[in-house]
């Protein structure tokens, strides 16, 4: 035999031992995830809720991933805020991209067209910001579930203490779509609940990003309430505080206000942030929990920044598709689905659960007052409300929610 002739069947040899060598020496295929959420409509949240969830998926990464070595991978892409470019978007990354299952959103008009997408196509759906109650009871489905408290959540947590004002006379302004009209819908519900007495004697609904804010506080102050609900946030909610102070809708009237406590609404604002309104929020510089403690820790490290509300949502998020595919065993779509039902798991504010009666998690929120500390607005005298205290009941829940 000569030399070429043995070189030829060596290389022919090292071919078939290749073609021979096992699967577990090759790297496992990753777990895809894909994302959907506004980043161009609302970067104020969606950017921190970014670097949130990639926080969660590296450190998911850098502890050996999932199902024996798969890494998670986020495929994400931006839905402009518009209902149907999600959907379209969520069939792209099912079919084009080969995605295990969709996650985020945060409008809720955009939450609930791609729950509707995920029902049809059989692909779980976990919503990290859509508040909407409709996603997990009115319009729930087997394949959704939700991370945040919803409005009914937060009104419930707001009417506990504005039930114990002496205002009767309430008006109402929130923006006009999905969230906006749930939240004023529970409010108003709960606190006549809770108070007989009180009437609402004036509503406002601005086009989410559009608030005319002149016209908007001019109608309010007409209908003299004793206190307002407050719903818009962002740009809108900026604006109303601006409007609102120059024309004194402010003063000796009590607000109470979903969101407004959130960093990422509040620090903006700087020294035109309100003071002494009644909110839901994120006061990220008081909270000493050791579970809130290392999430901030690992945060700042890792951007060199500080968390907005929308960190925790993301990181959350993440950490919970992390979860249910480890105790699902696998990333096949019903059982996921199973997983997510009852699923417990640390989070940045504490233990959470999946509820398999509804699918939504009892994530709590923060409600205190705006105030100022270290010359910084923030919130003051807040308390961490629990979202398991603020749901119905199970049978209650059942007659909100459509059989599976």
């Amino acid at each position: 035999m000569n030399r070429r002739n043995t070189l030829h069947l060596l290389g022919a040899a090292a071919l078939l031992l290749a073609g021979a060598a096992p699967a577990s020496a090759q790297t496992p295929a990753p777990i895809r995830v894909g994302e959907i959420n506004s980043y161009t409509g609302l970067p104020a949240f969606t950017v921190p809720y970014r670097n949130g969830w990639q926080l969660a998926v590296e450190e998911v990464n850098a502890a050996g991933g999932l199902l024996g070595g798969r890494k998670l991978e986020v495929i994400s892409r931006d839905d402009a805020g518009k209902p149907d470019d999600a959907v379209r978007i969520a069939g792209e990354l099912l079919s084009n991209e080969k995605v295990d299952l969709l996650t985020g959103t945060y409008f809720s008009n955009v939450g609930l067209a791609v729950a509707d997408f995920a029902a049809r196509n059989k692909v779980p759906f976990v919503a990290g910001e859509p508040l909407t109650d409709a996603m997990t009871w009115a319009k729930g489905n087997r394949y959704t579930w939700r991370l945040r408290p919803s409005t009914y959540m937060q009104a419930a947590m707001l009417v506990e203490e504005a039930a114990k004002l002496p205002a009767k006379r309430w008006a109402t302004v929130a923006p006009n779509y999905e969230y906006g009209q749930s939240a004023v819908n529970w409010f108003k519900q709960l606190l006549k609940a809770k108070r007989p007495d009180v009437e609402f004697v004036a509503e406002q609904w601005p086009a989410q990003g559009k608030l005319e804010a002149g016209p908007t506080v001019q109608a309010l102050a007409a209908s003299n309430p004793d206190a307002i609900f407050n719903v818009t946030f962002g740009a809108d909610l900026a604006k109303f505080v601006r409007e609102g102070d120059n024309r004194g809708l402010f003063e000796k009237r009590t607000v109470v206000s979903v969101l407004t406590g959130e960093p990422e609404y509040l620090e903006p604002m700087k020294d035109e942030a309100p003071q002494g309104w009644i909110v839901t929020g994120y006061p990220w510089a008081q909270i000493e929990t050791p579970d809130h403690k290392a999430f901030l820790d690992a945060y700042r490290k890792r951007f060199n920044d500080t968390p907005r509300l929308g960190s925790v949502v993301g990181y959350a998020m993440m950490k919970a598709v992390a979860a249910a595919i480890a105790k699902a065993g696998s990333t096949e779509p019903e059982k996921v689905v199973d997983a997510l039902a009852g699923l417990t798991l640390p989070s940045p504010f504490g233990q959470i659960t999946f509820r398999a009666v509804d699918h939504q998690a009892t994530m709590g929120a923060f409600v205190g007052k705006t105030g100022v500390k270290d010359g910084k607005p923030t919130m003051v005298d807040w308390r961490y409300a629990d979202g398991a205290a603020y749901l119905p009941p199970d049978d209650v829940v059942r007659t909100l929610r459509p059989a599976e």
